[in-house]
C-alpha cells in the first residue's frame, strides 16, 4: 500500500500554498471562516460561476487554477446541495469526492471542514477526513517504473481546516482505527497469491498482537487432530499447507460470550479438477476477500478498544488440481461428523466454512456468528455490485445488520431460507451433497448448506460478498480493486448494538 498522506488538522486560515477546496450549498453560500478565507476571491469566484452555470449542487465543482486574491495554486468550489437534506453518511463521501479533485501532482492541500451554516460538527468533519484518506489509498508497490507525469509526490500534506482541533481530533481517533483495519483488508485482497499463500497469510494476522489481539494459528497436524477434513480435503492438491487463524479480542466483560466472525479464506481458486475456464482466472487471488475483512475487524475493534469480547476465525486454502487433489465423487467427514458428497470442487468455500464454523460454536459458545466470503456468482447474477446477499436464521441480528448497512453505505439485502431450497443438497451417498446440481438458486442453496452447521440456538448470518468484496463498483471512498468491503459494516454493528 502506498500510504504517502499524511493527514492534520489545524483552525480555519487560508492556505499558503497547494490546493484550497471549500464548500458551498445550491444557493452558492459560503460559510464565515470560507468567506473570510476567500476574501477579494470571491468575485472572482461569483464571475467563474455565472460563467460556468455552477450554482452548487450536490457533488458539482467548480475550480480555478492560480485564483486572483489567493496564495493557494488552485480552488475547488464543492457544491453539497441543500444542507438540511444531508446524513451522516454523506460526509465520508463528501471527503472521498473532495480527495478526487486534488491533482495529481498537488503535495499540499487544505479542505475547509465547513458549510454555509457554520463549521461541522466534530463527528461531521472527522467522517470528512476519514473519506479523504480511504479515498487516498492506492496500491502500488510493485510498480517499478512511472511516466513523468504520472508520479505522486512522495508525500502528500492534507490538512482538514476545522473550528475545533481537539474536538476533531478526538473523535477521529475511532475513525482512524476503523480506516486502518479496512486498508488493511485492502492490502490482503490485493496482493498476488504467489505472495500471500494461506502460510504467509496465517503469519500477517501475527501483527495484531501489537495491539493485544491474542493469534492462535492451526496447521494441518491440528486440523486433522480435530476431523477438520472438509476443509483440508479443499487445500490437499495444493503445494501450500492450509492453516486456521483465530483472533480474540477481549474488550468486554471477563467470561461474557464473545460475537464471532469468520471468513473464507481461499487465497487463490482453480476451481480444482472442476477447473475455471482460463478468462479472469486471476482475479481468484481475492477469494480470500471474507477472511481479509475479518483480520481488518479485528484490527479495528483491537485499535479502537472496542468494548466487546470477539473472536474472528479465518480458514486459509488454496484449491489447485495436482495429482493428490480432491476429486468430483468424493465423500469426506467433515468436524460436524456429517458427511459431504463432493459434486463440483469449485464449490470449495462452503467446505471451509462448514468445519470453521462448527469449531467456532462449539468452542467459543458465542452470541452469534457473522460469516463473509466471495462464495458464489449467483449473488451477483441475484444482486449486481449494490448490495452483498445475507441470509439468517435470526430476523434480530438480520435487522441489525441492514440497519450498519444503511449507516455505513455497505449494503446487504436478505435472501430465503427455506426447506425447498434444502431438499436439493439432499445426497444419494451420503448427508449432503456441496452442490444443489443445478444453476437456480445457487446462492441460496450455498447458504442451505452452510446453515447444516450451525445451532439453530446461535443467531448466524451468511454473508455473500462475491459482488462487493474485490472487483467491485467504484465509489468517492474506494477506488481499490480490493475494497476492504465489510469492516466498516460489521464494526458499526458491534458499535450499535454489542457494545457495553
Amino acid at each position: 500500500m502506498t500510504d504517502a498522506l499524511k493527514l492534520g488538522f489545524s483552525p480555519f486560515a487560508g492556505p499558503a500554498k497547494g490546493v484550497l477546496v471549500v464548500f458551498c450549498d445550491d444557493g452558492l453560500e459560503f460559510g464565515s471562516a470560507t468567506q473570510r478565507a476567500l476574501g477579494a476571491a470571491s468575485e472572482t469566484v461569483a464571475r467563474a460561476a455565472a460563467a460556468e452555470r455552477f450554482t452548487g449542487k450536490k457533488n458539482s465543482t467548480l475550480e480555478l487554477v492560480v485564483p486572483p486574491g489567493l496564495r493557494a495554486t488552485r480552488l475547488v468550489v464543492i457544491g453539497v446541495g441543500k444542507i438540511a437534506e444531508l446524513k451522516p453518511i454523506d460526509f465520508i463521501r463528501l471527503g472521498g469526492f473532495s480527495a478526487g479533485k486534488l491533482p495529481g501532482a498537488a503535495s499540499d492541500a487544505t479542505v475547509f471542514a465547513e458549510l454555509p451554516g457554520g463549521a461541522m460538527k466534530p463527528e461531521q468533519a472527522a467522517s470528512l477526513a476519514q473519506g479523504v484518506r480511504l479515498r487516498a489509498y492506492a496500491f502500488d508497490r510493485y510498480k517499478t517504473k512511472r511516466k513523468d507525469d504520472e508520479r505522486p509526490p512522495k508525500t502528500r500534506n492534507v490538512t482538514i481546516a476545522v473550528d475545533d482541533v481537539a474536538a476533531i481530533r478526538k473523535a477521529y481517533v475511532p475513525r482512524s482505527a476503523i480506516t486502518d483495519g479496512v486498508l488493511l483488508a485492502r492490502d490482503l485482497v490485493n496482493e498476488p497469491a504467489n505472495v500471500l499463500y494461506p502460510e504467509e497469510f496465517a503469519r500477517r494476522t501475527l501483527a495484531l498482537k501489537k495491539l493485544r489481539v491474542a493469534v492462535e494459528v492451526l496447521d494441518v497436524r491440528a486440523m486433522k487432530k480435530l476431523g477438520m477434513n472438509a476443509l483440508l480435503g479443499v487445500g490437499q492438491g495444493s503445494s501450500h499447507q492450509s492453516r486456521v487463524v483465530v483472533m480474540r479480542w477481549n474488550g468486554g466483560r471477563a467470561g461474557e460470550a464473545p460475537v464471532a466472525f469468520i471468513g473464507k479464506g481461499v487465497c487463490f481458486d482453480t476451481g480444482g479438477i472442476s477447473i475455471k475456464p482460463a478468462a479472469s482466472m486471476e482475479d481468484m487471488k481475492g477469494d480470500m476477500a471474507g477472511a481479509a475483512c475479518v483480520v481488518g475487524l479485528m484490527h479495528a475493534l483491537a485499535a479502537r478498544k472496542a468494548r466487546v469480547n470477539a473472536v474472528g476465525l479465518i480458514g486459509l486454502v488454496e484449491n489447485m488440481p495436482d495429482g493428490n487433489a480432491q476429486r468430483p465423487g468424493d465423500i469426506v467427514k467433515s468436524m460436524s461428523g456429517q458427511t459431504i458428497e463432493i459434486i463440483n470442487t469449485d464449490a470449495e468455500g462452503r467446505l471451509v466454512l462448514a468445519d470453521v464454523i462448527w469449531y467456532a460454536a462449539q468452542r467459543f459458545k458465542p452470541k452469534f456468528m457473522i460469516d463473509l466470503a466471495t462464495l458464489t456468482g449467483a449473488i451477483i447474477v441475484a444482486l449486481g455490485q449494490e448490495y452483498a446477499g445475507m441470509f439468517s436464521n435470526n430476523n434480530q441480528l438480520a435487522e441489525r445488520l441492514s440497519k450498519a448497512g444503511l449507516e455505513t453505505g455497505e449494503l446487504v439485502w436478505r435472501m430465503p431460507l427455506a426447506p425447498e431450497y434444502d431438499k436439493m443438497i439432499d445426497s444419494k451417498f451420503a448427508d449432503m451433497k456441496n452442490t444443489g446440481g443445478s444453476r437456480w438458486g445457487g446462492a441460496i442453496t450455498a447458504a442451505q448448506f452452510i446453515k447444516r452447521f450451525v445451532d439453530d440456538k446461535t443467531p448466524w448470518a451468511h454473508v455473500d460478498i462475491a459482488g462487493t468484496g474485490f472487483d467491485s463498483r467504484q465509489t468517492d471512498i474506494n477506488k481499490s480493486w480490493g475494497s476492504g468491503w465489510g469492516v466498516r459494516l460489521l464494526n458499526r454493528l458491534v458499535e450499535d448494538s454489542y457494545e457495553r
